[in-house]
């Protein structure tokens, strides 16, 4: 579990492999903190650590996450949110994230408020009944508040200090995202599905 609260900015430093991908990244967390099998959200994505160096780890991913995230459109040098899991007794900042992506979004628009940045993202029909105004989204890693929703578009705001510390500061109109949906709402969406017999 993690909180949508970043920590880390990574960066991509290899990948290899064509069954399954190897990826690692290089990381500025006390590695002496951080065990082979420890869980880290790599841009939304909760990854398994598989082996470390001094300043680096790496990940293993298949081709299922590969098929539905933009993992697979990762470059060396590609800029990555990371999170450690949440310990019990941290700071609960953002909300409960499971690090399952959902489905991959789309920015559609970018336009500065004040200091502040506007984003607009578009998400796959089958996501849209799930995100609300004022309900929480996870956009590649990140825990937002979702200002208001219109069909199968939603708006978030991005203060100075989240652009920063995170990539939203060089996300741009067009680029794909990583999403998962608050899982209140799946839940509650679940149950309150008709019984199919």
């Amino acid at each position: 579990m993690f909180t949508g609260i970043v920590s880390d900015l990574g960066k991509l430093r290899s990948l290899s492999g064509s069954d399954i991908l190897r990826l690692e990244i290089e990381t500025s967390y006390d590695l002496d903190t951080v065990d082979i099998g420890a869980s880290v959200c790599c841009s939304g994505c909760c990854l398994t650590v598989v082996e470390k160096g001094d300043d680096w780890f790496a990940f293993e991913a298949s081709h299922e996450t590969l098929a539905k995230t933009t993992m697979g459109a990762w470059q060396v040098g590609t800029t990555i949110n990371m999170e450690r899991a949440l310990k019990v007794g941290d700071e609960l900042g953002g909300h409960l994230v499971s690090g399952h992506v959902d489905g991959v979004g789309r920015v559609i628009r970018k336009a500065q408020d004040g200091e502040s940045w506007r984003f607009s993202f578009e998400v796959p029909e089958e996501l849209s009944g799930f995100i609300a105004p004022k309900g929480s989204v996870v956009v590649d890693g990140v825990s937002l508040t979702v200002n208001e929703v219109e069909n199968n578009v939603f708006g978030v705001n991005i203060i100075p200090h989240t652009a920063a510390v995170t990539t939203f500061g060089a996300l741009e109109e067009g680029d794909r995202v990583n999403l998962e949906i608050d899982m209140l709402a799946r839940y509650v969406k679940r149950l309150l599905e008709k019984d199919p017999k």
